[in-house]
């Protein structure tokens, strides 16, 4: 069985497609997926460190784009449509899943146009235009958020969560590895896979603030790979000892050790950081089409399990004061931690699995899959 996975451009896109790969592998070793995205977003250093095939295809980004850009996307859609149909064909596809992003359109209206089963997964609270465009093509909508169900047909609509990676599940089981230090308390920072500037400017801002409030503070900040030099001198002028790095490839590890995060609010991560359990300070990014990210944000901070601090008030002293807030109160902290706890779901690759192979007509015990058509 041959599964084709449109995901990429950002993290956000991409976990969720891995942590879907990788549950068809686990009920069917035999099962090859082929990952399909462009040169232009993260896919090729992520999809090479987790050891799955990427094939690129010319696709260009349109939602937020200047006027030219806009036609040049539009002008690549049919090399697009062709390159998808013929690699579907080639590869003698089983199942197409779109991830959103601008490499689902074509890959699913490919599979419509050869009678391939095709599904979409949408993990924002409010969903994107790759996704609503494809719809139609589409025979299930998998949903992480209810809020999200508007633009589809209700029939084909099933909210499931996010899917995450099992590593993830293993924290949350407290089976992972024992990362956590007998020391002082850790904090974790990060701005999705590509870093956030204004998120590393405000923490270089409150470095001094945050040394002098809570000693013993141990701190691992994923910075992007553009940023990495500044925010690393900013820490050694500093005085400050602290793991700083351009990308973190184990975040289950990194987040299983964290007392307090702070991050983006991308969907991913708040799927990631709530099956840990972990308290969270959002920055939501304000460029987010549809301010999605702030949609997220709001629904962890009313389950109880985050602070969120808007990107137009942030500031080194506004951040520092919320993190000090967060880990100088323990009683707030374990209200937190169970806020997060509170959302925590744990099943959507399974249930996303189980329902694709229930629509190819393909019988499957966990272990052993028969009646897919390709080998």
């Amino acid at each position: 069985m041959t599964v084709v996975i449109a995901a990429g451009g950002t993290g956000g896109h991409l976990y969720p497609a891995v942590a879907l790969a990788r549950e068809f592998q686990r009920r069917d070793p035999a099962v090859k997926i082929v990952f399909v995205g462009t040169r232009r977003g993260i896919e090729s250093k992520v999809l090479a460190h987790e050891g799955f095939e990427l094939v690129l295809i010319s696709a260009k980004p349109v939602m937020g784009k200047r006027l030219m850009e806009v036609l040049a996307g539009l002008l690549s859609v049919p090399a697009g449509l062709w390159q998808s149909w013929r690699l579907l064909r080639r590869r003698r596809a089983d199942l197409v899943i779109g991830v959103g992003g601008y490499t689902s359109p074509t890959m699913l209206a490919a599979a419509a146009l050869t009678g391939i089963p095709r599904v979409i997964l949408e993990p924002n609270a409010y969903p994107g235009m790759a996704n609503k465009v494809v719809a139609p093509f589409a025979q299930r909508v998998f949903l992480a958020f209810e809020s999200a169900a508007a633009p589809f047909n209700p029939s084909q609509v099933r909210i499931v969560g996010t899917p995450i990676r099992r590593e993830f599940l293993a924290q949350a089981a407290g089976e992972g590895p024992a990362t956590k230090s007998s020391g002082g308390p850790r904090l974790l920072i990060f701005g999705g896979s590509q870093g956030a500037k204004a998120i590393n400017s405000a923490v270089i801002e409150g470095l001094a603030s945050l040394a002098g409030r809570l000693p013993g503070l141990a701190i691992t900040h994923q910075t992007g790979e553009a940023d990495h030099q500044r925010v690393s001198d900013a820490y050694r002028r500093a005085g400050i000892q602290a793991r700083v790095v351009p990308f973190l490839y184990d975040m289950p590890e990194a987040i299983g050790a964290a007392d307090l995060v702070v991050a983006r609010a991308g969907a991913m991560t708040i799927a990631e950081l709530t099956a840990c359990g972990k308290p969270v300070i959002l920055i939501p990014l304000p460029t987010a089409i549809y301010d999605h990210q702030m949609k997220n944000a709001r629904a962890m901070e009313a389950a109880g399990g985050a602070v969120v601090l808007p990107q137009a008030e942030l500031t080194g002293a506004r951040l520092s004061e919320a993190v000090v807030g967060v880990l100088g109160d323990q009683e707030r902290l374990a209200a937190m931690r169970k806020g997060s706890g509170g959302m925590r779901r744990t099943d959507a690759a399974e249930v996303i699995v189980r329902e694709c192979y229930d629509l190819m007509g393909v019988t499957h015990d966990g272990n052993r899959t028969v009646g897919a058509t390709g080998a």
